[in-house]
């Protein structure tokens, strides 16, 4: 079924395309959530399904966020993480992750979206590398179909704590490294969508050199190369971390 919808009467539309032209007083057709058509006012269809006025209006193309750790927006605040480097803050926060929900992720993740919608941001990719006391990428998921952001999940995962030469604590990794690829095949079974234009997509994203192991770094880029699904990750941030990470590799 044909739907289509007009967006009439904008300020200008900033195109972004080769020519970066910008379109006074102009409109967007869209056809089956695709844009057929852009253009000046004197071209506009005069009917369509659904029709929106944006008088008054700039409009331009939806940002992309390619990295997010949306649990986080719960714990920006925290004194013992203001104005420190990468692993000083993130052993003042590890304690405090320890204690999130499945609930607080949903809720954690709704904010982050809502934040990113509000400026302008259409897609986003959330690397979810916390699983304790039951939260999965579902949760995100779930917040993302609620929201209606298009979404790529990340299904991230640490492994390797620090009773194994890792910077997390054991108690916030995931011990099993078969039951991880296991849920990977999982999400990306139950979430994927490889059609064009899909709302919902899946990555395999083992968190960072520092915390996870190798084995498990490789076995989550071949799978992700056999499901043809993304591969994402840290890589050290500054020196001292890439040293601390060949030391927590070797």
């Amino acid at each position: 079924m044909t739907e289509t919808l007009l967006l009439k009467n904008a300020r200008v539309i900033a195109t972004m395309d080769d020519n970066d032209r910008e379109i006074e007083n102009g409109y967007i057709l869209v056809r089956n959530n695709r844009i057929e058509a852009v253009g000046a006012a004197d071209d506009c269809p005069d009917t369509a399904d659904r029709t929106i006025d944006l008088k008054g209006h700039v409009v331009s193309p939806g940002l992309i966020n390619t990295h997010h750790h949306m649990f986080q927006s719960l714990t920006r605040a925290l004194p013992a993480a203001q104005n420190g480097e990468l692993f000083d803050w993130l052993s003042a926060l590890f304690p405090v992750w320890r204690n999130i929900t499945p609930a607080m992720q949903r809720a954690a993740s709704r904010t982050a979206m809502a934040e990113l919608m509000l400026s302008g941001c259409t897609t986003a990719a959330d690397h979810a590398y916390l699983h304790v006391n039951g939260i999965t990428l579902d949760d995100s998921f779930q917040a993302a179909a609620e929201m209606g952001i298009r979404f790529h999940g990340a299904r991230g995962a640490m492994s390797l704590g620090q009773s194994k030469g890792g910077l997390p604590p054991d108690e916030l990794v995931e011990q099993d490294e078969s039951a991880i690829l296991k849920d990977m095949l999982r999400v990306v079974e139950t979430h994927h969508d490889h059609s064009p234009d899909a709302m919902a997509r899946v990555a395999l994203a083992p968190c960072s050199p520092f915390t996870v192991t190798t084995d498990l770094m490789r076995d989550a880029a071949t799978m992700a190369r056999s499901l043809k699904v993304g591969l994402h990750t840290h890589t050290a941030e500054n020196w001292k971390d890439l040293a601390f990470s060949r030391n927590a590799m070797a």
